[in-house]
């Protein structure tokens, strides 16, 4: 089961509460930020696509709208408006959104599917990609909106996770402890798992834990990238776990 990842004194949250954020680089317009905003929109475009299809939209139409609205945000002086209580990307890009779609903007400035400015190549998502993306029937588009910010969070975090383990030789190790950092374990014993290993009992629960606290340390900096002020990373951690509820 997943669990919120707590503050430490490691070198991961050192990273994450005194580094410089990308999201931080924007608000700040220092340099670079153009590039850094570029970046966090192509990272997060999941979760804007998801509340275009859910307030009623085609997927085409969606597809259209999701990079009319970055060219919007990029060519725009999309950053205006945004004030000390909007200090989380999340929060700026759906007011954004919203604020964009409400003006029906898209009527005159849509880019269609192949124009000259495209951040999301359509083509290269498979079909199942296309079918997760799909509206969902039991969610209001601002819940979806945040369910999927989190399982795409998530989904880098433990992509970070397996890279790192790759790099240590020990993918095989990953895989197959992978859903207990998921949440999707099967019941499947300690002991059982650790003579396939070729480890103790008492080891493998080690480096369980170790992978936990690691994963919850990835958490925590991925979060740092999309919020101004670090003092918001617990609280954004508890909403986007509240989330996936």
């Amino acid at each position: 089961m997943l669990t919120l990842p707590q503050g430490s004194s490691g070198p991961a949250s050192q990273v994450a509460r005194f580094g410089t954020t990308h999201w931080s680089l924007v608000l700040r317009a220092g340099q670079g930020a153009s590039e850094a905003l570029q970046k966090l929109c192509q990272t997060y475009w999941r979760p804007l696509y998801g509340y275009i299809r859910r307030r009623g939209y085609s997927v085409h139409d969606a597809q259209d709208l999701t990079q009319a609205f970055f060219a919007h945000v990029l060519e725009h002086d999309a950053l205006g408006t945004v004030g000390p209580a909007k200090g989380r990307f999340r929060s700026f890009l759906l007011v954004s959104l919203k604020h964009f779609l409400d003006n029906e903007y898209h009527k005159a400035h849509t880019l269609k599917r192949g124009g000259k400015q495209v951040l999301i190549s359509w083509d290269d998502l498979n079909l199942d990609d296309r079918d997760v993306l799909g509206p969902s029937e039991f969610l209001t588009p601002e819940k979806l909106f945040d369910r999927r910010w989190a399982l795409l969070l998530l989904e880098r975090v433990m992509e970070r996770l397996r890279t790192e383990c790759v790099a240590a030789r020990k993918s095989d190790l990953f895989e197959r402890l992978k859903p207990y950092l998921s949440g999707d374990a099967t019941g499947e014993s300690y002991r059982a798992i650790a003579g396939d290993l070729g480890l103790t009992e008492g080891a493998l629960k080690v480096t369980v834990h170790r992978l936990r606290r690691r994963f919850g340390e990835l958490v925590r900096a991925q979060i740092a990238q999309t919020v101004d002020n670090p003092d918001e990373i617990d609280d954004e951690i508890r909403q986007l776990f509240a989330a996936l509820n």
